[in-house]
């Protein structure tokens, strides 16, 4: 397929050069004639890891890096997975931007690879493809029941308030009065946060307009964050600990038991790990001060901590027709450090719910057959993000090591992987000769009915949606409708 795409360009596929010999210090001038000193480079994706991937690559001085995104906006999880709350952490887009500005870098949104153009017609038009789009897809609990209406996953529920165009007819039902989450990592918090923060809290962040509107009307007053481990195994930071905490209007429920014996098993943790694990201890069992005292006694909502306890089974209404409550197995601890796990006691406890969110992890999707991919680990196998078998293909982020860590953690990955990539074109392991970059995929676009936005066309969005916010004090009131966004650019 990809073949019979070329034949107006007049070559087929480019030979690879050998590698240098040993001891020979080769550089980009030396396998690069006068013609050939642009190495064309794709990224796919356009969060954190396509970002910096980007950012590196632009460290060469020919090199040429455009962008590819499957929606007509950039920024990935930055716009669509950090918290409405949390404004600060999005500040990472001002250094995108730049990144987009530069004059070696384009971005072409509204592009989905897979679909409207393949990973091998990608190849045939660079020198190098690095796949960095992350992880789209989230981890079935598979348990009975998961089916019911008044289940979904948390990354769902994120994105329905975030704005993820997939996620905007999500319509959760938040007319029940306890709600459980099934995790206990950030996005967890994050989603306990969110549901339980008052409405007008939040007029003043980018949250969507529809999902203030369901959030204003919500009932839900308690939430539980389930977790199969114990306190010393939470996957949250201390940060968003502390901001739970000290929600306006909300108090916590730990139960003392849980935390019996931890401080002598604290001693030998990690600081980081330490510090979190001490502020739980604290929080479930010491008096609070009459302060703190006070702001609990009055306040309307309340969240807590579910430790030791494994979903079996999703438990309906007695009509059959919506989620009613969780079945969970209590469990115990075996092993020492990172090997503990839990296992079942035998015995069942259920916790009555109306809205169950599962937050058991994100994972990435195969994006091309021409891709290998661990189904199981859910990343494309690579070494330091040379992707394994595939000479010229790179990947980055999530889809390399997997859905963990901050964007700080992505950043230094995507750095590597960008280095390895930089190191191979240097040692003349990328095929030589020009290539068409964009300007061959253009062709191919067009020919599909395929209109991309660049960068000036979102900063048109951008412009709308800011003057859309400041109507009502808020820094921007996100478009939700890629055939709304598309309309507006004239497309």
């Amino acid at each position: 397929m990809a073949s019979r795409c070329w034949r107006w360009w007049g070559w087929s596929a480019w030979p690879r050069t050998r590698p240098p010999p040993a001891g020979s210090t080769p550089s980009f001038r030396h396998h690069l004639s006068t013609q050939e000193k642009t190495p064309q480079i794709c990224v796919v994706g356009s969060g954190p890891a396509g970002f910096y991937t980007a950012q590196h690559l632009l460290k060469h001085p020919q090199a040429h890096v455009d962008i590819y995104e499957k929606q007509p906006v950039p920024f990935g999880l930055v716009r669509f997975g950090v918290a409405p709350d949390h404004p600060e952490v999005k500040n990472v887009i001002n250094t995108f931007t730049q990144t987009a500005h530069s004059g070696r870098c384009a971005f072409w949104g509204n592009v989905e690879v897979g679909r409207d153009v393949t990973v091998p017609e990608l190849r045939e038009a660079y020198h190098a493809v690095v796949l960095s789009y992350g992880a789209e897809d989230h981890r079935a609990l598979e348990i009975p029941g998961e089916e019911l209406p008044g289940v979904c996953s948390a990354r769902a529920f994120v994105g329905w308030y975030n704005g993820l165009p997939e996620n905007r007819e999500l319509e959760p039902d938040l007319s029940c009065d306890t709600a459980v989450i099934l995790g206990q990592g950030n996005v967890a918090l994050d989603v306990a946060r969110i549901l339980l923060t008052p409405p007008e809290h939040l007029e003043r962040t980018d949250i969507t307009k529809a999902a203030l509107g369901v959030l204003r009307q919500s009932r839900v007053k308690t939430v539980w964050l389930v977790g199969r481990r114990g306190p010393l195994q939470v996957a949250f930071t201390i940060k968003e600990l502390r901001e739970m905490i000290q929600l306006p209007g909300a108090r916590p429920i730990l139960d003392p038991a849980d935390f019996l014996g931890l401080q002598d098993k604290i001693k030998e943790v990690p600081r980081p790990r330490k510090r979190l694990t001490e502020l739980l201890l604290r929080t479930a069992t010491e008096k609070p001060g009459p302060e703190e005292a006070a702001r609990r006694a009055s306040a309307s909502r309340a969240w807590g901590l579910r430790f030791f306890r494994s979903p079996q089974q999703v438990l309906p209404s007695p009509d059959g027709r919506r989620a009613a409550g969780v079945r969970l197995a209590v469990t115990r601890l075996e092993g020492v450090g990172e090997a503990t796990r839990a296992v079942p006691t035998g015995d069942m406890e259920d916790l009555p719910c109306g809205l169950v969110l599962s937050s058991v992890g994100y994972k990435s999707r195969p994006v091309d057959p021409s891709v290998p991919f661990d189904s199981k680990l859910g990343v494309i196998p690579n070494v330091e993000g040379r992707v394994m078998d595939v000479p010229g293909l790179y990947c980055s982020g999530w889809v390399k090591r997997g859905p963990t860590g901050v964007i700080a953690t992505t950043m230094t990955d995507s750095f590597l992987t960008g280095q390895m990539l930089l190191q191979d074109l240097k040692a003349g392991l990328l095929p030589s000769g020009p290539r068409p970059g964009y300007a061959a995929i253009q062709a191919l676009l067009s020919s599909r009915g395929v209109r991309p936005v660049s960068f000036s066309d979102w900063e048109k969005l951008d412009a709308e949606e800011v003057a859309r916010g400041q109507g009502t004090g808020k820094p921007r009131e996100k478009l939700v409708d890629p055939q709304e966004m598309l309309r507006l650019l004239g497309h």
